[in-house]
């Protein structure tokens, strides 16, 4: 009996599967319903996506529903707040990071800062009742209207990605705005070397809206003085003195005035590097010049050597200087410092050259004596007009200056020696041709002045150099 019933059961299951498929067409529609209406629903209804078929995906959900608080799609943000009324104003505030690089030959600077707008938009206001705000990253911030600033005689900017794009907007529900971005610039600081490397440089970092003239866009420091902050800012080879925000106006002939901010900066270069890689082996390179002064003046190959050396020195030191500063126009502090030590050292040069050509000659004029000597005395003085002794002495002694004409001295005289205090009256009474003619007569004076009026000379330069730049 029980088999009867089950082979009963059987067949009724089987004359109903028929009947269930030809009612039931689509067997997986029921089960892709979901699906279906996630990926046609929202081009359907505009974005109005019922909750519960989207619970899976609750981010997407979340922007859905902030988009729709702030009713995103029921206004036209390609148009300002208040278009048509009132200068809308923007407050900025500013917070420099750091200071990335200056730059001599390219006359610019690289900041990194934080950019921080403040303005109100009541198209976004929204319902709270706990009053308070939202915050979202850059994904919101493509959708909304935004101030357009940016830097003026920027050269190079952008705002930093990693690891998510450094933009921040917050929404208060009366429809308040922060809007912050970090950023970094390159801008142009056009500098004044004169004074290089003693100088100090005045640069400034130029806002401005772009599109939005005085009458639609009031741009103004959200705090005053105190909208610019700065953290702990060390460079290699500036110290910066201050730096102050201001604003102004500028006018452009097309399109009218517009409000322009201000980041001004003083910054003063370290002497102490540019004192070692400059100043001291300039001074060295001088002073070694003066070292043939005490080296014999028959000692050709040594004087010479070392007076090419120094002048192929501060010929590199020159070309390295100015190989690191931009080519201007106008001569710079340390162009004056170094061309003057360059004049130095090429005059110790010069120096040497004349004292052996008067060594020359006053040994060609000692052998041409040792000649004439071989001759008697009216001879020799039918030759020159003068009187010679035999043997020809060329003494050093202070007083020989005397005894340089080849008439004072003769054989047959009978003058008695002059005493010294006659002999100092008539050097003072001595022309300045005369005197001329004493020191190339005899050139081992010249060598004697120079280590006198060198360095003297010299530490004059630089109390005139030091006391105007420094």
């Amino acid at each position: 009996m029980k088999l009867v019933l089950l082979t009963l059961r059987l067949l009724c299951l089987a004359c109903l599967w028929p009947v269930t498929l030809l009612n039931n067409p689509y067997p997986n529609r029921k089960k892709n319903k979901d699906v279906y209406l996630a990926e046609h629903g929202k081009n359907r209804f505009r974005g109005r996506i019922d909750y519960k078929l989207k619970r899976k995906d609750s981010t997407k959900s979340l922007l859905i529903k902030t988009e729709q608080l702030l009713r995103i799609e029921d206004h036209d943000f390609a148009m300002r707040p208040g278009f048509g009324g009132s200068a809308i104003p923007v407050g900025i505030d500013v917070q420099v990071e750091s200071i990335d690089g200056i730059s001599e030959v390219n006359m610019d600077f690289t900041m990194t800062l934080y950019l921080r707008h403040y303005w109100k938009d009541e198209r976004l206001a929204f319902p709270s009742s706990n009053n308070l705000s939202r915050t979202f990253d850059g994904r919101l911030v493509k959708k909304i209207w935004k101030p357009d600033v940016f830097f003026v005689h920027s050269k190079r900017s952008f705002i930093h990605d990693t690891t998510m794009e450094n933009v921040m907007l917050r929404v208060y529900p009366d429809g308040n705005i922060l809007y912050s971005v970090r950023i970094t610039v390159t801008s142009l600081c056009s500098m004044d070397f004169s004074r290089f490397p003693l100088d100090s440089q005045n640069c400034s970092l130029e806002l401005e809206s772009y599109a939005y003239a005085e009458s639609d866009l009031m741009l103004y420091w959200k705090n005053g003085n105190d909208s610019l902050r700065t953290d702990e800012i060390a460079l290699s080879q500036f110290f910066i003195e201050e730096f102050h925000p201001s604003h102004g106006l500028a006018l452009y002939s097309s399109t009218g005035w517009y409000n322009r901010l201000y980041i001004n900066f003083i910054l003063r270069r370290h002497i102490f590097f540019f004192m070692l890689q400059t100043y001291f082996p300039t001074m060295l390179m001088v002073v070694l010049s003066w070292v043939s002064f005490w080296i014999d003046r028959r000692a050709v190959p040594a004087r010479v050597s070392l007076g090419i050396t120094t002048v192929l020195t501060m010929s590199t030191i020159i070309t390295g200087v100015s190989a690191s500063m931009p080519q201007v126009s106008y001569v710079k502090a340390v162009d004056i410092y170094l061309w003057t030590s360059f004049l130095f050292v090429f005059l110790s040069v010069i120096e040497y050259a004349a004292v052996n050509y008067f060594t020359t000659k006053e040994e060609m004029k000692k052998l041409e004596q040792l000649k004439l000597s071989g001759y008697d005395a009216s001879q020799a003085m039918a030759f020159d007009g003068c009187f010679h002794d035999q043997d020809i002495e060329l003494s050093t002694f202070p007083l020989s200056g005397l005894n340089t004409d080849p008439c004072m001295s003769s054989r047959n005289s009978t003058t008695p020696d002059l005493p010294p205090v006659l002999g100092t009256r008539l050097r003072r009474r001595r022309s300045i041709r005369q005197g001329v003619n004493h020191i190339m007569n005899n050139s081992y004076k010249i060598d004697s002045y120079s280590k006198i009026f060198f360095p003297l000379a010299y530490f004059l330069f630089n109390i005139i150099y030091w006391s105007i730049y420094s």
